[in-house]
C-alpha cells in the first residue's frame, strides 16, 4: 500500500474510534480494512461515472445534439427544449435535472443525489465545452450509435451510484405510489415525450427517438445487469450425489448442497427429506448439463432462471471442460 494513504486510512480509523478509551490493535487494523475498502470502492465508482460522462457526451454531442435528435428521458426533454430555444444544452441537463435529483434525496438517499449532482454537472461541462467530432449525418447510424453511446454512459454512472438521467428516480417514485412497475412508469414517461417531440418536430423524428431510445435502455441493461448472463439451475432428484460429482468432477463446477423437504404428503404421513442442488452455469453450458442429468436421472426436477451478474465464486476463474 502507498505510504501516504496508509497514513491517511491509520488517521482516519483513529479519528473514528477516538471515542473509546482504549484503542486495540485489532479494532485500528478492522477500521483501516474497512477505509481501505472503501477508499478501493470509491476510485472505481469515480472511475464509472467518468466513464459514463465521457460516453454520453459523446452520444450527445457526436450524434444526436448536430442532427436535432432527441432522446426519452430527461435528456430527450433537454434536447427536445434545446432544439425549440437553442439554450445550451449543458444548462438545460441541469435545470431538468434538479427536480428528479431532489426528489432522489428524499427517496433514496443524500449519498446518491450528490453523486448525481456532481455526475450531471460533469455531463453538462463536457457537453458545453468539449469537441467532441461530429460522426454521421446517417439518421439511422445517429439513432443507432447514439443510443448506444448515450445508455452506455448511462449505465455506467448507475454502475457508479449515480445517474445522469432524472426520470429513473421519478419512476422509482411514482411506481410505489401507482403500485406500478418502473418499467411501465418509464414507458408511460417517455411516450409523453415522443408525443411532444412528434408535434413540436415531426413523426420522423419522434420515431427515430423512439428507435434511439430502444437501443439506449437495451445498453443500459447490458451495462447494469452484466453483459455474461448465466443461469442459476436447481436440481432435485434422489439421485443428488451423482449429479454432485458429475457436476464438481466432469464438469468442473462448483455448487452447493442444502437440505429440503418435499411439500406434497398425505396426512398422517412424513414429508420425504433431500438434498437440493444448485449451481450456476452459463449458457454455453446448458445443453451439456441437461445431458449429463438426463444420464443419471431422467426424472430430474430442475428450475432455472437468469442470473444477471455474479461476483466471487470458481465459476471466472474456471475454464469450460
Amino acid at each position: 500500500m502507498n505510504p501516504l494513504l496508509q497514513y491517511i486510512l491509520v488517521q482516519r480509523a483513529k479519528s473514528k474510534l477516538k471515542g473509546k478509551k482504549t484503542i486495540a490493535k485489532r479494532q485500528l487494523v478492522k477500521e483501516v480494512r474497512y477505509g481501505q475498502v472503501e477508499f478501493i470502492h470509491a476510485i472505481k465508482e469515480i472511475l464509472f461515472i467518468a466513464i459514463g460522462v465521457g460516453a454520453a457526451g459523446f452520444g450527445l454531442k457526436g450524434f444526436l445534439l448536430p442532427n436535432h435528435f432527441i432522446d426519452g428521458g430527461a435528456t430527450g426533454v433537454s434536447l427536445l427544449i434545446q432544439v425549440k430555444s437553442n439554450i445550451s444544452l449543458g444548462i438545460l441537463l441541469v435545470l431538468v435535472n434538479i427536480p428528479f435529483i431532489l426528489l432522489g434525496a428524499k427517496t433514496i438517499s443524500k449519498k446518491f443525489a450528490i453523486r448525481s449532482i456532481f455526475a450531471i454537472l460533469a455531463l453538462a461541462i463536457v457537453v458545453h465545452f468539449v469537441p467532441y467530432p461530429i460522426i454521421t449525418s446517417d439518421k439511422l447510424l445517429i439513432a443507432v450509435f447514439g443510443g448506444f453511446f448515450l445508455g452506455l454512459g448511462i449505465g455506467m454512472a448507475m454502475r457508479g451510484g449515480s445517474v445522469i438521467d432524472g426520470t429513473e428516480v421519478l419512476a422509482i417514485y411514482l411506481s410505489r405510489k401507482w403500485h406500478l412497475t418502473i418499467g411501465d412508469v418509464l414507458l408511460l414517461i417517455n411516450i409523453l415525450i415522443f408525443s411532444a417531440g412528434a408535434y413540436l418536430l415531426s413523426i420522423e423524428t419522434a420515431l427515430y427517438a423512439i428507435l434511439t431510445y430502444l437501443v439506449a435502455a437495451k445498453t443500459v441493461n447490458y451495462v447494469v445487469d452484466g453483459v455474461e448472463e448465466y443461469i442459476g439451475v436447481t436440481v432435485i432428484s434422489p439421485h443428488n450425489e451423482d449429479i454432485r460429482v458429475m457436476l464438481t468432477e466432469k464438469m468442473g463446477r462448483a455448487c452447493t448442497v442444502y437440505n429440503g423437504k418435499g411439500g406434497f404428503a398425505k396426512d398422517g404421513t412424513a414429508r420425504i427429506s433431500t438434498e437440493i442442488i444448485y449451481t450456476v452455469m452459463t449458457r454455453l453450458e446448458l445443453a451439456r448439463l441437461s445431458t449429463e442429468i438426463d444420464k443419471i436421472d431422467k426424472n430430474a426436477f430442475i428450475v432455472m432462471g437468469v442470473v444477471k451478474d455474479i461476483k466471487g465464486g470458481m465459476i471466472k476463474k474456471k475454464p469450460l471442460k
